[in-house]
């Protein structure tokens, strides 16, 4: 029944990845009781993002908007309609609100939930060198977006808990920021351990300004450049 209603909110179906995942003592205290997750992914458009393997583009900075605004109309209305058909669910939207006057974001650069724990615990992909979310079929070239839930639903993949980045760098080597070391990610493995978000943050904002003429954190080359989506692109 969660399926099927999670299913029928996700249209076009193929501009759409999902997964459920065991959260189980992995979450926050303010989620107690909500112990398993939906994952979502929203495609971005191929055309856009092949744009920006030299830096990003006014359109890319609009399509990264318009693509959070779509997540969070659908996060919206499908916790609404799990909720009404008695599965309790509480929506995590896919971008941060009021960030600038969160301390605690601010000092850390982390959330109260990571949409790419819950996307990895449900086995839709791995964390690859720049600390993007890699998905088996879209690459990085996604936004994601989470739905938490008190009803236990079963997944139908492994939890994923190491990178399939293997020896590929082509995003480590891209990165203006040169924010990433090159090292992999796997579940035991803290952030700054391989990526510096704070040297993406500033190059993000630099960009921002001096590439777009406003004021947002955007690049997106390593997006950009990821083999896994550009390989498996024509296939879709």
């Amino acid at each position: 029944m969660i399926e099927e209603i999670v299913l029928s909110h996700l249209k076009p179906a193929e501009k759409f990845i999902y997964g459920f995942a065991d959260l189980t003592g992995l979450l926050d205290k303010v989620y107690e009781g909500f112990n398993w997750g939906i994952s979502i992914g929203y495609k971005l458009d191929d055309n856009i993002v092949d744009q920006i393997i030299t830096g990003p583009t006014i359109e890319y900075h609009k399509h990264y908007g318009q693509i959070n605004l779509k997540l969070e109309d659908l996060n919206k209305n499908l916790t609404a309609d799990l909720n009404k058909h008695g599965f309790e669910s509480i929506g995590i939207q896919p971008t941060v609100k009021n960030r600038v006057n969160d301390p605690e974001y601010l000092r850390t650069l982390t959330t109260s939930l990571s949409h790419k724990m819950v996307a990895t615990r449900a086995g839709l992909g791995w964390i690859g060198k720049t600390d993007l979310f890699i998905s088996r079929t879209l690459g990085p070239r996604l936004r994601l977006s989470s739905i938490l839930i008190k009803t236990p639903v079963a997944s139908k993949n492994n939890p994923v808990s190491r990178s399939l980045c293997g020896k590929c760098s082509l995003c480590v080597d891209i990165c203006p920021a040169k924010a990433a070391n090159g090292l992999l990610w796997d579940t035991s493995t803290k952030r700054e351990d391989f990526f510096d978000p704070w040297k993406c943050r500033e190059q993000c904002a630099r960009f921002g300004k001096e590439k777009l003429g406003v004021d947002a954190r955007i690049c997106g080359m390593c997006v950009a450049v990821c083999p896994i989506a550009r390989k498996n692109k024509t296939k879709l």
